[in-house]
């Protein structure tokens, strides 16, 4: 999928979670709710970091040009290490490595412990990332359009103002984990779910996705998992406009006014 599908379906998975945890009577608070589904918005372009043409590696200008570039040979790499002889020859690293659940794990921990460990600033750095990224896919025409700089801009900013709302007590600093230092632990879970939501999502594409490696399937470490053919669809297709993103913008209502207790 491309990038605003991406963002759209990490916003409706979170929010989707504010429900079932209200359900769960373990409700978000909202600003937990709304920093969360911004999180995941920009998470679920992350995973895209292995390919210098995708949204991810225009957002922090050079900076995120260059990190693509090395992602993509790390995961070439790791991609050449680990094949089997049945899985397909291939000349660079998108969708495999960072297209995978063991990944998402990986790396919503490592932001979990960054929060954690790191105090206000780490929390503040975590923010302001995805919230570009939220910014860049959730409004990516704007984006394009508009300067860096002041995407940047209104990424620091609300990080800034979100940052001292959930530090208010109450708020959802200590949401789901409140033994003490555990404050903030709860960041890594929407960056766990915008990876996972964004395997899913690509895995619905003719290319289907590794999701799954290492575990082996019909002989392939790298398997591309997805639904019979028929039912696969080309990024950036009329299904994808037309369908999709408007469910997902549908899903994510209703899963906001559910978590909010509207209904």
């Amino acid at each position: 999928m491309m990038g605003p599908a991406h963002s759209l379906s990490g916003a409706a998975a979170w929010l989707g979670v504010g429900a079932a945890a209200a359900a769960l009577d373990h409700a978000m608070p909202w600003p937990v709710l709304l920093v969360g589904a911004l999180i995941c918005a920009g998470a679920a372009l992350a995973p895209d970091l292995d390919h210098k043409s995708a949204t991810i590696s225009r957002a922090f200008g050079p900076l995120s040009r260059a990190l693509c570039g090395i992602v993509d040979k790390i995961s070439y790499g790791v991609y050449k290490a680990t094949k089997s002889s049945r899985d397909a020859r291939r000349s660079g690293g998108h969708r495999t490595l960072t297209h995978t659940w063991l990944w998402a794990v990986l790396i919503g921990a490592g932001f979990s412990a960054l929060a954690v460990l790191g105090g206000r600033w780490a929390v503040l750095g975590i923010l302001f990332v995805h919230l570009v990224l939220a910014v860049e896919g959730l409004l990516w025409r704007a984006a394009r359009v508009s300067s860096d700089v002041l995407v940047w801009l209104l990424g620091a900013t609300s990080a800034w103002i979100l940052a001292g709302v959930l530090d208010q007590p109450g708020n959802g600093a200590d949401w789901l984990f409140t033994g003490d230092g555990q404050e903030y632990l709860w960041l890594g879970l929407p960056v766990l779910l915008g990876a996972v939501v964004h395997t899913i999502g690509d895995a619905l594409t003719i290319s289907g996705c590794p999701m799954f490696w290492p575990l082996p399937i019909a002989g392939k470490r790298w398997y591309p998992v997805g639904p019979p053919k028929l039912m696969r669809f080309r990024a950036g297709s009329w299904v994808e406009l037309k369908v999709l993103m408007p469910a997902f913008m549908l899903l994510g209502g209703a899963g906001g006014a559910a978590a909010l207790g509207y209904i």
